[in-house]
């Protein structure tokens, strides 16, 4: 049984503890929507400032060479790769999650050719799924998209016509997480290639692409890497497709020598080939400080804080919010689940409406779910107790029943 007393002894005890104060946390605000838009790092303040009046300000163009702006994808990229089990030389961070699987798909394809099957999941990010549509109907050349359910499970939906699975390494909705090796193995064993969307596993649960055989991935950097709104994607791609991997997105950043300004496209050598166009300074200087706060972190502790913050978020809505209509879609199994946990409600959205304006910012998805991000790197226990506290108060009382809950903002 759980108290505040006892979850300010957990945060005493914390190893991770020191790393809230690399974060600008409000006063007041309990945050658990890291999963969704991670916090400002207080390094990014200088570092945008030094960007700005330094670089650009004082160096103008002549940062590009002088301030490294140009090798910043790649740079970043091989920062990144330590927290994905990749090596130097395939990951690189540019455009958006969106782009990335466009671009990792058009090249997986390519190397399956008289395969015309994607498979992927139907509780998918949504985004996922489009830019397969997309493709699809821009390629005009009878490809299909297989999607697993209940009804047709991936053993079934791999079949010897399949040429990519793509997956959500960790379900936006659920919270619940794919065995990366054990699919991958699958897939291979049915000829396909596997790509993975790791947007809710990146920084806050361990990854290993090199060792589950993976072949390509994609994610972004504004959740657990907490590299702002809207800061820039990445996409990996295994050494051992690089040399043949084509994206038809073939913009002048990713030519061999994008200053010769050859007519021709020749693509770079490597994981460069995989990006476009002229690359947002700004976003990746900033975002980086985000990449390096991670760093500091031992990713073991970070997995082992994260489950413990689940279990004490489970056990404590269960058990203080008993009797009001609650359902856990988020696996109770600490191995089968990411960094967030979701509850159903009927009154989902007003719910978390009224959590907000009392300073415990969740965010809901449909249908009816809402989704708490469990972050290590600057949650406490304290904290968790602290929201539950308020979303029993809520539903005791009806709280949430209130017509400024239920209007609905252009993001929820």
């Amino acid at each position: 049984m759980h108290t505040r007393e006892s979850c300010a002894a957990l945060d005493r005890d914390d190893p991770l503890a020191g790393l809230r104060q690399e974060f600008m946390l409000p006063e007041g605000v309990i945050y658990l929507d890291g999963n969704s838009l991670g916090p400002l790092p207080r390094a990014a303040l200088e570092r945008g400032r030094q960007v700005l009046v330094e670089q650009w300000g004082a160096g103008l163009i002549r940062s590009w060479n002088s301030a490294g702006w140009f090798e910043l994808p790649t740079r970043l990229g091989d920062k990144l790769a330590r927290l994905l089990g990749a090596g130097p030389g395939e990951v690189v961070l540019t455009d958006t999650i969106s782009l990335n699987v466009f671009k990792a798909l058009a090249a997986a394809v390519r190397l399956r050719p008289g395969r015309r099957v994607i498979v992927s999941e139907r509780d998918t990010f949504p985004t996922d799924l489009y830019m397969v549509q997309g493709m699809i109907e821009f390629l005009q050349q009878g490809y299909e998209l297989r999607l697993t359910d209940e009804d047709l499970p991936l053993e079934r939906a791999l079949d010897e016509d399949a040429a990519v699975l793509l997956l959500s390494h960790v379900n936006y909705r659920t919270g619940a997480l794919h065995d990366m090796a054990e699919v991958t193995a699958l897939a291979h064993r049915r000829g396909a290639l596997a790509i993975w969307d790791l947007a809710h596993s990146a920084g806050a649960v361990p990854v290993d692409l090199r060792a589950a055989g993976a072949d390509f991935a994609v994610g972004c950097t504004y959740k657990y890497l907490n590299g702002g709104p809207g800061s820039p994607a990445f996409i990996w791609v295994a050494g051992r497709h690089q040399d043949q991997a084509r994206q038809p997105l073939s913009g002048w950043w990713g030519h061999q020598a994008p200053f010769a300004m050859a007519p021709d496209y020749q693509p770079a050598p490597g994981v460069r080939r995989f990006l476009c166009g002229t690359q947002p300074v700004l976003a990746l200087a900033v975002a980086e400080c985000g990449l390096d706060a991670a760093l500091r972190a031992d990713m073991r502790l970070v997995r082992a804080k994260s489950l413990a913050l689940s279990d004490l978020f489970i056990d404590l809505v269960e058990r203080r919010c008993a009797g009001h209509p609650l359902t856990l879609v988020t696996p109770r199994d600490p191995a089968a689940r990411g960094s967030h946990v979701s509850f159903c409600h009927p009154e989902g959205y007003a719910v978390i409406q009224a959590l907000i304006a009392r300073g415990v910012i969740g965010d809901y998805r449909e249908p009816r779910l809402m989704r708490f991000g469990l972050t290590p790197l600057y949650l406490r226990y304290t904290d968790v107790w602290d929201a539950v506290e308020a979303l029993r108060d809520l539903l005791d009382n009806r709280g949430w029943d209130r017509p400024e809950h239920r209007q609905r903002g252009a993001v929820t």
